[in-house]
């Protein structure tokens, strides 16, 4: 990729979006980033104060740029707004593909996700050709991405030069939010405070660390063939798995509590009502319960093979996010 080309993203101030500014900024592009509110000022970066709803920020922001990265998206647990799903997700990924095709951007990469391919049946192993087997969704995100990943197809049939990348359950150093959700799982599960195999440990899901997500993603603007999508993962694991690479790291041996699904059903429904009525954000929804107790086992070969994709094991992974997480424990 052409590093005299000025590069705008969307998302720049997101979990995967930060570590992805980084890594452009590093090869020496000229960067231009889409902000709510003013960050802290990056060599290299200007920012554009506006959103993916507004139309004229997004001109302002792709003028004179030949490549854009699309990561902005809605992917919280519950909104009291419902609509606002739909109003960023798919409203707003249209203005983006709208504005790039009318400037006549080189080539766009979007950040989609794995959860439009659907749950695995048990024992298979799903790849970018893998029909959805559930016309149910879990979430409203689940269902807004995949009403516009179906609706890409008529854009890049228009014209639009569009990559898509579809991440999988991400984590690793960056962003302590919800958006590094299984870092944060990884925090709780270290300090005692969630010793919870969810339905026995046993649901399978695949697990990327943020460095090689961000870095599949410059893969697929160099490499990517417009029109295809690429799933970005690492290696597929269960909860039980996860939790017992993570003491295998610290060299401890921590309690694990085998509970049927039942039970966190229960408690995500009096989260989501406690919201609804009082309005208290939920910290997990009956939605995100189901997608755990789904498995989600995914290939990545397509990238390895097409982009030269190479994530790092689970196992390093882990360690550098356990690293991470010491330190910023310390500095908190």
């Amino acid at each position: 990729m052409d590093t005299t080309g000025k590069i705008f993203i969307t998302g720049s101030t997101g979990f995967i979006g930060s570590v992805l500014l980084e890594k452009l900024i590093q090869r020496g592009f000229s960067m231009r980033g889409l902000v709510r509110k003013m960050p802290e000022t990056k060599q290299n970066v200007e920012y554009i104060i506006g959103d993916i709803a507004d139309i004229e920020s997004l001109r302002r922001g792709m003028e004179d740029c030949r490549y854009v990265f699309h990561l902005a998206a809605y992917a919280k647990n519950w909104s009291p707004n419902p609509k606002i799903y739909e109003q960023v997700n798919i409203e707003g990924t249209r203005n983006v593909f709208t504005v790039a095709k009318e400037l006549g951007v080189e080539r766009i990469v979007w950040t989609s996700t794995i959860v439009t391919l659907g749950p695995t049946p048990q024992g298979v192993l799903g790849d970018e050709t893998m029909p959805r087997i559930t016309e149910h969704y879990f979430t409203e995100y689940e269902q807004t991405k995949t009403i516009m990943e179906q609706e890409s197809i008529r854009w890049i049939e228009e014209g639009l030069p569009l990559v898509i990348v579809n991440p999988t359950r991400v984590y690793g150093p960056g962003l302590f939010s919800e958006s590094n959700s299984v870092s944060k799982l990884i925090d709780d599960f270290r300090r005692g405070r969630f010793p919870f195999l969810l339905n026995r440990g046993v649901n399978i899901g695949n697990y990327g660390f943020v460095n090689d997500i961000a870095e599949g993603h410059i893969l697929a603007m160099e490499h990517g063939k417009i029109g295809e999508r690429y799933i970005l993962g690492g290696e597929n694991v269960s909860l039980e798995k996860l939790f017992q690479t993570v003491d295998w790291v610290d060299g401890k041996k921590r309690f694990q509590w085998k509970i049927y699904w039942i039970i966190p059903m229960i408690v995500a429904y009096f989260f989501r009502c406690r919201a609804q009525y009082f309005g208290v954000y939920p910290p997990v929804t009956p939605g995100w319960v189901r997608t755990f107790l789904a498995d989600w086992a995914f290939s990545c070969d397509k990238a390895k093979r097409e982009l030269g994709y190479s994530p790092i094991p689970f196992e390093e992974g882990i360690r550098k996010t356990c690293q991470w997480l010491d330190t910023f424990q310390r500095n908190t």
